[in-house]
């Protein structure tokens, strides 16, 4: 009886715990060049065990309610990300318009791109005292625009493990930093993407002359924004089962790098 009794009261103890653990969404702001940006902090509380953490660069509608989303859904339990403000926390854009001019200062500027998202990766290290995250095990993935931020980060010669770019853009300002690549890189781009694949063959090139790990996968049938929830146009459009496939390649590549295998 006394058996039973101390089971139940396990029983209950996890379930309460269970009740109590959720998402964590944490502000995370900086400085930099007289410009305050707004990221967001998030990882599963349900166990304090470290865990890989991630730079999250979302498309080029910024940090969110849909790019939260996705993070959350990305992190689990299984990783710390920083969803990462790459424009400043006074530009969201909400319109096709004001995203194009809000990416713009970035793409006809890469050293620029290369030093914000360099320190939203130190930021990223800064939360190791308040968040689960073990630093000796760090990565970065993107989608979209955030694809190209995050090549260029590995581009920088960041001290991480994998990048992955999910339809993101291919072109470099500098095909010769790909000499510094230390992380292992996969990137994900539709067959029939016409705004990221005219650059595939240059960047497959770039990417000979690298020391690093790398896998370009091109999906058939697939064009831009094969992740984005909600987009539906001829060019630029959501497929469910390739986002899954892609989603499982990324984890696949990520637990490969930190934990050794597949």
């Amino acid at each position: 009886m006394r058996i039973v009794r101390l089971c139940c009261l396990l029983v209950l103890a996890v379930a309460a715990f269970s009740a109590n653990a959720k998402m964590v969404q944490r502000a995370v702001d900086w400085t930099q060049d007289g410009t305050k940006f707004h990221s967001v902090l998030i990882y599963d509380d349900a166990t304090m065990a470290k865990r890989p953490g991630l730079v999250m660069v979302p498309n080029w509608y910024g940090v969110n309610d849909g790019a939260v989303k996705k993070a959350e859904a990305i992190a689990g339990s299984d990783y710390v990300i920083l969803l990462t403000d790459m424009y400043g926390e006074k530009v969201r854009p909400t319109s096709f318009t004001e995203a194009q001019a809000a990416v713009k200062p970035l793409y006809t500027n890469r050293a620029l791109m290369r030093q914000r998202i360099g320190h939203a990766l130190d930021q990223l290290k800064a939360q190791a005292g308040t968040a689960p995250l073990d630093v000796a095990r760090l990565g970065a993935i993107g989608f979209c625009f955030g694809g190209s931020a995050v090549l260029d980060l590995a581009r920088s010669g960041a001290d991480v493990g994998a990048v992955v770019s999910f339809h993101g853009g291919l072109e470099t300002d500098n095909p010769a930093l790909a000499k510094n690549i230390k992380a292992r890189v996969l990137v994900l781009n539709g067959a029939d993407d016409k705004g990221t694949m005219p650059a595939a063959d240059a960047f497959m090139d770039e990417m000979r002359q690298s020391p690093a790990d790398w896998q370009f996968v091109v999906i058939g049938h697939a064009v831009h924004c094969f992740t984005e929830v909600g987009e539906n146009s001829p060019g630029c459009r959501y497929d469910e089962p390739i986002a899954k496939r892609s989603y499982r390649l990324m984890h696949d590549w990520l637990h490969e790098t930190f934990a050794g295998k597949p």
